[in-house]
Protein backbone atom coordinates (compact mmCIF):
# COMPACT_ATOMS: atom_id res chain seq x y z
CA UNK A 1 0.00 0.00 0.00
CA UNK A 2 1.91 3.41 -1.07
CA UNK A 3 1.68 6.65 0.82
CA UNK A 4 0.90 9.81 -0.50
CA UNK A 5 2.29 13.33 1.28
CA UNK A 6 0.65 16.03 0.76
CA UNK A 7 3.01 19.47 2.53
CA UNK A 8 3.16 17.65 5.90
CA UNK A 9 0.09 15.52 6.08
CA UNK A 10 0.34 11.71 4.93
CA UNK A 11 -2.00 9.45 3.11
CA UNK A 12 -2.68 5.93 2.22
CA UNK A 13 -4.52 4.68 -0.82
CA UNK A 14 -7.12 2.09 0.90
CA UNK A 15 -7.99 -0.44 -2.62
CA UNK A 16 -10.93 -1.46 -1.03
CA UNK A 17 -12.67 1.40 -0.92
CA UNK A 18 -11.08 3.33 -3.78
CA UNK A 19 -10.24 6.33 -1.49
CA UNK A 20 -7.10 7.77 0.26
CA UNK A 21 -7.15 7.58 3.81
CA UNK A 22 -5.21 9.91 6.17
CA UNK A 23 -2.66 8.47 8.23
CA UNK A 24 -1.66 9.63 11.46
CA UNK A 25 2.49 8.89 12.14
CA UNK A 26 3.02 7.70 15.64
CA UNK A 27 5.04 9.61 18.58
CA UNK A 28 7.87 7.92 17.50
CA UNK A 29 8.08 8.49 13.60
CA UNK A 30 7.29 12.15 15.18
CA UNK A 31 10.62 12.28 17.20
CA UNK A 32 12.50 10.40 13.94
CA UNK A 33 11.39 12.87 11.94
CA UNK A 34 12.10 16.35 13.96
CA UNK A 35 15.96 14.39 14.58
CA UNK A 36 16.39 14.02 10.94
CA UNK A 37 15.57 17.57 10.18
CA UNK A 38 17.69 18.74 12.84
CA UNK A 39 20.88 16.60 12.24
CA UNK A 40 20.64 17.88 8.52
CA UNK A 41 20.40 21.79 9.74
CA UNK A 42 23.56 20.82 12.07
CA UNK A 43 25.73 19.34 9.52
CA UNK A 44 24.76 21.97 6.99
CA UNK A 45 25.66 24.82 9.67
CA UNK A 46 29.19 22.87 9.94
CA UNK A 47 29.80 22.74 6.46
CA UNK A 48 29.10 26.04 6.11
CA UNK A 49 30.93 27.47 8.99
CA UNK A 50 33.97 25.08 8.03
CA UNK A 51 33.73 26.64 4.38
CA UNK A 52 34.10 30.34 5.64
CA UNK A 53 36.99 29.51 7.41
CA UNK A 54 39.06 27.77 5.06
CA UNK A 55 37.61 28.48 1.93
CA UNK A 56 36.12 32.14 2.16
CA UNK A 57 37.90 34.44 3.86
CA UNK A 58 36.71 37.08 5.84
CA UNK A 59 37.08 40.54 5.02
CA UNK A 60 40.47 41.32 7.23
CA UNK A 61 41.96 38.45 5.62
CA UNK A 62 41.14 39.26 2.41
CA UNK A 63 42.99 42.99 2.95
CA UNK A 64 45.80 41.11 5.08
CA UNK A 65 46.23 38.45 1.59
CA UNK A 66 46.13 41.65 -0.70
CA UNK A 67 48.87 43.41 1.39
CA UNK A 68 51.15 40.35 2.03
CA UNK A 69 50.92 39.99 -2.23
CA UNK A 70 51.99 44.01 -2.90
CA UNK A 71 54.78 43.57 -0.23
CA UNK A 72 56.06 40.16 -1.84
CA UNK A 73 56.04 42.24 -4.96
CA UNK A 74 57.86 45.32 -3.81
CA UNK A 75 60.62 42.92 -2.10
CA UNK A 76 60.90 41.14 -5.44
CA UNK A 77 61.38 44.59 -7.31
CA UNK A 78 63.85 46.57 -4.40
CA UNK A 79 65.96 42.71 -4.82
CA UNK A 80 66.14 43.42 -8.44
CA UNK A 81 66.97 47.47 -7.98
CA UNK A 82 69.53 46.42 -5.52
CA UNK A 83 71.22 43.98 -7.84
CA UNK A 84 71.30 46.56 -10.16
CA UNK A 85 73.13 48.97 -7.58
CA UNK A 86 75.17 46.05 -6.25
CA UNK A 87 76.51 46.24 -10.51
CA UNK A 88 77.02 49.89 -10.34
CA UNK A 89 78.84 50.00 -7.44
CA UNK A 90 81.19 47.20 -8.37
CA UNK A 91 82.46 49.20 -11.65
CA UNK A 92 82.73 52.34 -9.28
CA UNK A 93 85.12 50.38 -7.11
CA UNK A 94 86.94 48.84 -10.15
CA UNK A 95 87.48 52.06 -11.29
CA UNK A 96 88.72 53.57 -8.10
CA UNK A 97 91.08 50.51 -7.67
CA UNK A 98 92.44 50.26 -10.97
CA UNK A 99 92.18 54.40 -12.10
CA UNK A 100 91.58 56.79 -9.95
CA UNK A 101 93.51 55.82 -6.53
CA UNK A 102 96.69 54.71 -9.54
CA UNK A 103 96.56 58.26 -11.10
CA UNK A 104 97.58 59.38 -7.39
CA UNK A 105 99.70 56.57 -6.54
CA UNK A 106 97.03 56.07 -3.43
CA UNK A 107 97.05 52.43 -1.23
CA UNK A 108 95.11 49.70 -2.56
CA UNK A 109 91.78 48.96 -0.93
CA UNK A 110 91.64 45.10 -0.01
CA UNK A 111 88.98 43.03 -2.30
CA UNK A 112 87.93 41.65 1.26
CA UNK A 113 87.55 45.17 2.43
CA UNK A 114 85.42 46.72 0.13
CA UNK A 115 83.41 43.14 -0.71
CA UNK A 116 82.55 43.06 3.51
CA UNK A 117 79.42 42.41 4.33
CA UNK A 118 77.82 41.42 8.15
CA UNK A 119 78.93 37.93 9.28
CA UNK A 120 76.72 35.54 11.40
CA UNK A 121 73.39 34.25 10.60
CA UNK A 122 71.71 35.64 14.06
CA UNK A 123 71.49 39.17 12.34
CA UNK A 124 68.60 38.15 10.61
CA UNK A 125 67.19 35.15 12.56
CA UNK A 126 63.90 37.32 13.92
CA UNK A 127 62.99 37.38 9.91
CA UNK A 128 63.15 33.53 9.44
CA UNK A 129 59.39 33.76 10.74
CA UNK A 130 58.07 35.96 8.33
CA UNK A 131 56.14 34.70 5.01
CA UNK A 132 58.73 34.54 2.16
CA UNK A 133 61.54 34.66 4.64
CA UNK A 134 63.90 33.53 2.16
CA UNK A 135 63.13 36.89 -0.18
CA UNK A 136 63.05 38.64 2.91
CA UNK A 137 66.43 37.81 4.52
CA UNK A 138 68.51 38.27 0.97
CA UNK A 139 67.01 41.82 0.32
CA UNK A 140 67.87 42.68 3.73
CA UNK A 141 71.21 41.55 3.56
CA UNK A 142 71.82 43.07 -0.36
CA UNK A 143 70.67 45.94 1.60
CA UNK A 144 73.08 46.02 4.27
CA UNK A 145 75.90 45.22 2.00
CA UNK A 146 75.17 47.95 -0.19
CA UNK A 147 75.13 50.55 2.79
CA UNK A 148 78.31 49.00 4.21
CA UNK A 149 80.22 49.44 0.96
CA UNK A 150 79.18 52.73 -0.27
CA UNK A 151 80.28 53.84 3.20
CA UNK A 152 83.55 52.47 2.56
CA UNK A 153 83.60 53.99 -0.95
CA UNK A 154 82.36 57.61 0.20
CA UNK A 155 86.08 57.33 2.26
CA UNK A 156 87.65 56.55 -0.36
CA UNK A 157 86.54 59.19 -2.56
CA UNK A 158 87.18 61.54 0.39
CA UNK A 159 90.66 60.79 0.71
CA UNK A 160 91.19 60.93 -3.34
CA UNK A 161 89.78 64.65 -2.85
CA UNK A 162 92.14 65.35 -0.14
CA UNK A 163 95.17 64.19 -2.35
CA UNK A 164 94.14 66.25 -5.94
CA UNK A 165 93.84 69.36 -3.36
CA UNK A 166 97.34 68.37 -2.76
CA UNK A 167 98.24 67.42 -6.09
CA UNK A 168 100.60 70.71 -6.74
CA UNK A 169 102.57 69.98 -3.03
CA UNK A 170 102.57 65.94 -3.81
CA UNK A 171 104.13 66.79 -7.64
CA UNK A 172 107.38 68.37 -6.06
CA UNK A 173 107.75 65.62 -3.81
CA UNK A 174 107.52 63.12 -6.08
CA UNK A 175 111.62 61.97 -6.99
CA UNK A 176 111.17 62.44 -10.37
CA UNK A 177 114.52 64.14 -11.80
CA UNK A 178 117.87 61.96 -12.02
CA UNK A 179 120.31 62.45 -9.40
CA UNK A 180 123.29 63.61 -10.99
CA UNK A 181 123.32 65.62 -14.42
CA UNK A 182 122.91 63.02 -17.04
CA UNK A 183 121.55 64.77 -20.20
CA UNK A 184 123.44 63.00 -22.56
CA UNK A 185 122.32 59.57 -20.73
CA UNK A 186 126.32 58.43 -20.53
CA UNK A 187 126.85 57.91 -16.79
CA UNK A 188 123.83 55.43 -16.63
CA UNK A 189 125.83 52.19 -15.96
CA UNK A 190 123.00 49.45 -14.86
CA UNK A 191 119.33 49.01 -14.35
CA UNK A 192 117.20 47.61 -11.99
CA UNK A 193 116.15 43.68 -11.41
CA UNK A 194 118.76 40.84 -12.28
CA UNK A 195 122.68 41.56 -12.40
CA UNK A 196 125.64 39.87 -11.80
CA UNK A 197 127.46 40.75 -8.97
CA UNK A 198 130.50 42.29 -9.39
CA UNK A 199 132.20 40.66 -6.51
CA UNK A 200 130.88 37.38 -6.60
CA UNK A 201 129.78 37.03 -10.11
CA UNK A 202 126.92 35.34 -9.24
CA UNK A 203 122.81 36.75 -10.42
CA UNK A 204 121.17 38.89 -8.04
CA UNK A 205 118.74 41.25 -7.81
CA UNK A 206 119.84 45.07 -8.17
CA UNK A 207 116.95 47.47 -6.35
CA UNK A 208 118.16 50.58 -8.08
CA UNK A 209 120.21 51.89 -10.75
CA UNK A 210 124.11 52.86 -10.87
CA UNK A 211 125.54 56.30 -12.58
CA UNK A 212 129.00 56.20 -12.62
CA UNK A 213 130.34 59.37 -12.17
CA UNK A 214 133.88 61.02 -10.93
CA UNK A 215 134.21 61.40 -7.24
CA UNK A 216 133.01 65.13 -6.34
CA UNK A 217 130.46 65.29 -8.83
CA UNK A 218 127.18 66.73 -7.59
CA UNK A 219 124.34 64.57 -6.53
CA UNK A 220 120.97 66.05 -6.27
CA UNK A 221 117.83 65.44 -4.01
CA UNK A 222 114.88 64.61 -6.58
CA UNK A 223 112.26 65.73 -5.02
CA UNK A 224 111.55 67.95 -1.88
CA UNK A 225 111.59 65.70 1.77
CA UNK A 226 112.95 66.13 4.76
CA UNK A 227 116.39 63.68 5.69
CA UNK A 228 116.57 61.19 7.64
CA UNK A 229 119.72 59.24 6.95
CA UNK A 230 122.80 60.97 6.16
CA UNK A 231 125.06 58.59 7.72
CA UNK A 232 127.11 54.79 7.12
CA UNK A 233 125.07 52.14 5.75
CA UNK A 234 126.43 48.42 5.12
CA UNK A 235 127.00 48.01 1.72
CA UNK A 236 125.80 51.57 0.45
CA UNK A 237 129.07 53.14 2.39
CA UNK A 238 128.53 56.88 2.91
CA UNK A 239 124.40 56.95 2.30
CA UNK A 240 121.63 59.46 2.17
CA UNK A 241 117.95 58.90 2.62
CA UNK A 242 115.31 61.11 2.05
CA UNK A 243 111.42 60.67 3.09
CA UNK A 244 109.82 62.58 0.41
CA UNK A 245 106.14 62.18 1.65
CA UNK A 246 102.99 60.34 0.01
CA UNK A 247 104.91 57.23 0.74
CA UNK A 248 108.34 57.70 -1.13
CA UNK A 249 112.01 57.50 -0.11
CA UNK A 250 115.13 58.00 -1.97
CA UNK A 251 118.45 56.65 -1.33
CA UNK A 252 121.59 57.94 -1.90
CA UNK A 253 124.79 55.34 -1.59
CA UNK A 254 129.03 55.31 -2.07
CA UNK A 255 128.89 59.10 -1.36
CA UNK A 256 132.23 60.45 -0.45
CA UNK A 257 130.86 63.79 0.96
CA UNK A 258 127.56 64.94 2.94
CA UNK A 259 125.83 68.59 2.05
CA UNK A 260 122.49 67.71 4.56
CA UNK A 261 122.03 66.80 7.89
CA UNK A 262 119.49 64.73 9.67
CA UNK A 263 115.81 66.42 9.80
CA UNK A 264 117.10 69.16 7.15
CA UNK A 265 114.28 69.70 4.46
CA UNK A 266 115.31 69.96 0.67
CA UNK A 267 114.13 70.76 -2.22
CA UNK A 268 114.47 69.24 -5.89
CA UNK A 269 117.38 69.90 -7.79
CA UNK A 270 119.84 70.82 -4.12
CA UNK A 271 122.81 69.48 -4.01
CA UNK A 272 122.81 66.83 -1.50
CA UNK A 273 126.16 65.32 -1.65
CA UNK A 274 128.77 64.15 -3.68
CA UNK A 275 129.76 60.81 -5.86
CA UNK A 276 132.06 58.63 -3.90
CA UNK A 277 133.38 55.30 -3.41
CA UNK A 278 132.86 54.23 -0.52
CA UNK A 279 131.39 50.59 0.66
CA UNK A 280 130.77 47.66 -1.75
CA UNK A 281 131.76 49.54 -4.72
CA UNK A 282 134.27 48.49 -7.25
CA UNK A 283 134.19 52.02 -8.73
CA UNK A 284 133.49 55.48 -8.39
CA UNK A 285 129.83 56.02 -9.03
CA UNK A 286 126.17 56.92 -7.00
CA UNK A 287 123.62 53.97 -6.50
CA UNK A 288 120.15 55.11 -6.60
CA UNK A 289 116.90 53.47 -5.23
CA UNK A 290 113.45 54.54 -5.45
CA UNK A 291 110.82 53.05 -2.27
CA UNK A 292 107.03 53.27 -2.37
CA UNK A 293 105.79 52.26 0.30
CA UNK A 294 108.65 50.75 2.15
CA UNK A 295 109.11 48.61 -1.18
CA UNK A 296 111.65 48.84 -3.85
CA UNK A 297 110.51 50.42 -6.99
CA UNK A 298 112.57 51.21 -10.65
CA UNK A 299 113.81 54.40 -10.56
CA UNK A 300 113.57 54.46 -14.41
CA UNK A 301 109.90 55.03 -13.64
CA UNK A 302 110.67 58.34 -12.13
CA UNK A 303 112.73 60.42 -14.55
CA UNK A 304 109.42 61.93 -16.38
CA UNK A 305 110.34 66.10 -15.23
CA UNK A 306 114.14 65.45 -16.42
CA UNK A 307 114.20 63.86 -20.00
CA UNK A 308 112.40 64.58 -23.54
CA UNK A 309 110.01 61.57 -24.52
CA UNK A 310 113.23 60.56 -26.70
CA UNK A 311 115.40 60.41 -23.49
CA UNK A 312 113.45 58.60 -21.61
CA UNK A 313 112.78 55.92 -24.03
CA UNK A 314 116.87 55.59 -24.17
CA UNK A 315 117.21 55.69 -20.58
CA UNK A 316 114.59 52.76 -20.46
CA UNK A 317 116.46 50.53 -23.08
CA UNK A 318 119.98 51.19 -21.22
CA UNK A 319 118.27 50.42 -17.56
CA UNK A 320 117.32 47.12 -19.19
CA UNK A 321 120.57 45.77 -19.66
CA UNK A 322 121.32 42.57 -18.02
CA UNK A 323 125.04 43.51 -17.56
CA UNK A 324 127.44 43.38 -14.55
CA UNK A 325 126.58 46.07 -11.77
CA UNK A 326 129.34 48.27 -9.44
CA UNK A 327 128.08 47.24 -6.66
Amino acid sequence: MKLFKSRNTYYRYNPKTLDYERVYPSIKDRIFSVLRHLSTGVAFGIATFFVMIYVVDSPTESQLRKKNRLLQTQYEVLDLRLNNALEILDDIQQRDENLYRAIFQAESIPESVRKSGYGGTNRYKHLLEASNSELVVSTTRKMDMLRKQLYIQSNSFEELIKMGQNQKERNQCIPAIQPISNKDLKQTASGYGMRIDPIYRTPRFHSGMDFSAKTGTDVYATGNGKVTMAGWKQGYGNCIVINHGYGFQTLYGHLSKYKVRVGQKVKRGEVIGEVGNTGKSTGSHLHYEVLVRGKHDNPSKYYYMDLTPEEYDRMIQIAENHGQVMD
